[in-house]
C-alpha cells in the first residue's frame, strides 16, 4: 500500500517506468486482490496458492526479461516454497514448490533455446548479489514470521491445554479419550476418586474389564456408534469400585454411571483417517436409587389399592353373610304368629342372630383396632405366664372345630415348659389364628400338629398340617393385609385374610421371628420364635403405616356362623331379600 501511494512521485520523478518496473508494481496488487479474495470466500489455503502463484509469476517474469535462468532474479523462486509454509499446510507447500520447479524449467527452457534476452556482461555480480541479497532479506522475514506464528500457536495450545487441564482437575464427572477400538486413552484425575483406583489402571482396557458383565454391550454400542456412526450417544452401565468398609478391608461395589460420549477427529487434526471418542462419565447412583424408590412407592401404592380391593371383596362377603341371618331371622321372629314358630326354633335363631351379631362386631372391632394401631397407641402388656396353658386352651377351643371338619388336631408340648413374660392374650391370639388356618386349609382326614420347645433366650412354637399347602409366588406375599392366596371372587374357605397379618404383627412387636415353609400338595409349617421374656430383648421396631395394618385387634376372634346353621341361615336370608322385594314393589 505505501509503495502504491508513492507510485505517482516515482512517476513524477524517474519517468515512464520499464517493463520489470511496471511487473513490479502489478505485482503490489497482489496481495490487496487476494486479501479481497480471502475475505469474500474465508478459503485460507486457496489464498495462499494464489499468493504463491503471484510471486512465482513475477520471479519468471523478471528472470526472463533479465537473461533467463541466469538472471539475478531467478534465485527468489527458492523463497517461493518459504512463503508457502507460512500456510502451515502440506498440501499448500507442495503447490508452491510445483510453482517453482515449474518457472524454473521455464527459464531453462528459454534459456536453451536463445528466447531470452543475454545477460549483461559489465554488471554480473552486482545484479547477482542484489538478487541474492534481497532474497535473503525476504526469506529472513518469512523465517521471522513463521517462527513467531509458531511461538503464537505454541502459547495458545499451551493456554488452552491449561484450561483443560484446570476444567478436567476441578469437576466431578470424569473424562475419557477412547481409540477406535475401545481402549481408554486418556482419563482425568476425577476417576481415582470415582473408581478407586488408580489411573494407569483404568487405561487400555482396564475400565471394560469393570464394567459389570451384563452392561457390557450397552457400553460398547455406545462407544462404537461414536467411533463409527458419528453420532452422539448415551449408555447407563453399573462400574466396580474398589472402596474400604469402616474396618479399613477392601472391598468392592458396583456403582451406576452414565456416559454421554461423542466423535473426537482426529483427521482435522492430524490428517489421519481414524477417529476417536471423547466421553463424559457421571455417578448417577443416587439417582437410580430415587428411581427405583419411586417405582417401589409405585408399586406398593397398586399394591395398597389391590389390597383395598380385596378387602372390600372379602369385607362385603364377610358382612353380608351374619347381615342377612340377622335380618331375616329378626324379620321371621317378628312375624312368629304368622309363622307359627315353636319355642325352640325361636331360640334356635336368636342364638343364630346373637352368634351372627357377635361376629359382626368382631369384624368391626378389627377395623377401628387398625385404625388405633396405625396412630401408634396399640401397645403390648407383658406379664408372666405358662406357655403349655395357652397351647391347651387354644387347642381345647378349636377341638370342636377340628372335629367338624374332619381334622385330626395334635398338641406337642410338655407341661415342664418353663414361664415366659409376653402379652398372654397375644400369644393366645397367634396360637388360635394359626391353628385356626391350619384346619382351615387342612383336608378331612388330615393332620394339624402344634409343638412348642424351649432353648436358651427362646421359645419356639411349631404350627404344621398337611393341608393344600401355598404356591411358592404367593409365599412371598403371605402376611400381607387382606392377601389370601385363592381370589377374592373364587375361594374355597372364608375368612379376612388378617389371620396371618396379624400373627405377624404381634410376633414383631415381642421382638421374635416369624417363619413359613410350604409346598403345595403337601401341607404348611409355621414357626414363631419369641424371647423367653419380651421386656429384656430387643425393643420392637415402630410399625410403618403399611405394617401397623398387619396387627388387627387379638380381641377379634375367628367366629362366625355356627356349624349345622348354614341351611337355616340360608333360608332366612331368602326370606329377607323376599320380604325387601315385597316392600319395594309396595
Amino acid at each position: 500500500m505505501i509503495a502504491l501511494a508513492f507510485f505517482p512521485a516515482y512517476l513524477l520523478l524517474r519517468g515512464a517506468p520499464s517493463t520489470i518496473e511496471l511487473l513490479a508494481f502489478a505485482w503490489l496488487l497482489a496481495p490487496i486482490l487476494i486479501a479481497y479474495f480471502l475475505s469474500r470466500t474465508g478459503r485460507y489455503e486457496s489464498a495462499h496458492v494464489l499468493s504463491s502463484l503471484a510471486l512465482a509469476g513475477l520471479v519468471t517474469a523478471v528472470a526472463a526479461l533479465t537473461g533467463g535462468i541466469a538472471s539475478f532474479a531467478a534465485i527468489w523462486l527458492v523463497v517461493v516454497p518459504l512463503e508457502a509454509a507460512l500456510s502451515t499446510s502440506r498440501r499448500v507447500v507442495v503447490i508452491a514448490s510445483a510453482f517453482a520447479l515449474a518457472a524454473a524449467g521455464l527459464l531453462v527452457l528459454l534459456s536453451e533455446h536463445h528466447l531470452v534476452p543475454a545477460p549483461a556482461v559489465s554488471t554480473p555480480a552486482a545484479f547477482a548479489a542484489l538478487g541474492i541479497v534481497s532474497a535473503a532479506l525476504f526469506a529472513t522475514g518469512l523465517a521471522l514470521g513463521a517462527a513467531t506464528q509458531a511461538r503464537t500457536s505454541f502459547w495458545l495450545l499451551q493456554a488452552e491445554e491449561d484450561r483443560y487441564r484446570l476444567l478436567a482437575r476441578n469437576i466431578s464427572d470424569v473424562i475419557t479419550r477412547h481409540g477406535s477400538d475401545g481402549a481408554v486413552t486418556f482419563v482425568s484425575p476425577a476417576a481415582e476418586t470415582l473408581f478407586g483406583a488408580r489411573l494407569g489402571d483404568l487405561h487400555g482396557h482396564g475400565l471394560f474389564e469393570r464394567v459389570h458383565v451384563a452392561d457390557r454391550p450397552a457400553y460398547l454400542t455406545a462407544l462404537g456408534d461414536a467411533a463409527a456412526l458419528g453420532a452422539t450417544s448415551s449408555a447407563e452401565f453399573r462400574v466396580r469400585r474398589e472402596c474400604a468398609d469402616a474396618e479399613g478391608r477392601a472391598v468392592a461395589e458396583f456403582i451406576w454411571i452414565e456416559m454421554r460420549c461423542g466423535p473426537f477427529d482426529v483427521a482435522k487434526a492430524h490428517d489421519a483417517p481414524t477417529r476417536d471418542v471423547v466421553a463424559v462419565l457421571r455417578d448417577v447412583t443416587e439417582r437410580r436409587r430415587l428411581q427405583q424408590a419411586q417405582l417401589d412407592v409405585h408399586a406398593d401404592a397398586a399394591r395398597a389399592n389391590d389390597a383395598k380391593s380385596r378387602f372390600l371383596a372379602t369385607m362385603s362377603h364377610e358382612l353380608r353373610t351374619p347381615l342377612n341371618a340377622v335380618i331375616g331371622f329378626s324379620e321371621m321372629l317378628m312375624k312368629e304368629d304368622e309363622l307359627m314358630l315353636a319355642a325352640p326354633r325361636r331360640r334356635e335363631y336368636a342364638g343364630l342372630i346373637h352368634s351372627s351379631g357377635k361376629h359382626l362386631l368382631s369384624v368391626v372391632n378389627g377395623i377401628l383396632d387398625m385404625s388405633k394401631i396405625e396412630t401408634g397407641n396399640f401397645a403390648i402388656t407383658p406379664e408372666p405366664f405358662a406357655p403349655s396353658q395357652v397351647i391347651v386352651s387354644c387347642c381345647d377351643l378349636l377341638a370342636l372345630r377340628a372335629n367338624e371338619a374332619g381334622v385330626r388336631l395334635e398338641r406337642r408340648a410338655g407341661a415342664d415348659l418353663p414361664e415366659i413374660v409376653a402379652d398372654k392374650r397375644a400369644v393366645h391370639q397367634i396360637l388360635l389364628n394359626l391353628v385356626s388356618n391350619a384346619i382351615r386349609f387342612t383336608d378331612r382326614g388330615g393332620t394339624v400338629t402344634v409343638a412348642a420347645r424351649a432353648e436358651a433366650t427362646t421359645i419356639t412354637f411349631v404350627v404344621e398340617d398337611d393341608g393344600v399347602g401355598i404356591n411358592e409366588a404367593d409365599l412371598a406375599r403371605i402376611g400381607e393385609p387382606y392377601f389370601q392366596a385363592a381370589t377374592s371372587y373364587d375361594r374355597r374357605h372364608g375368612g379376612t385374610g388378617l389371620g396371618l397379618s396379624i400373627v405377624k404383627g404381634l410376633v414383631r412387636l415381642h421382638g421374635g421371628d416369624l417363619s413359613i415353609r410350604s409346598r403345595v400338595g403337601q401341607g404348611t409349617r409355621v414357626t414363631v420364635q419369641l424371647p423367653l421374656d419380651c421386656e429384656q430383648g430387643q425393643p420392637a421396631k415402630p410399625l410403618a403405616s403399611h405394617q401397623s395394618a398387619d396387627v388387627v385387634s387379638y380381641l377379634a376372634g375367628a367366629g362366625g356362623l355356627q356349624a349345622g346353621s348354614s341351611k337355616a341361615a340360608g333360608e332366612a336370608a331368602q326370606f329377607a331379600r323376599d320380604n325387601v322385594e315385597v316392600r319395594k314393589s309396595a
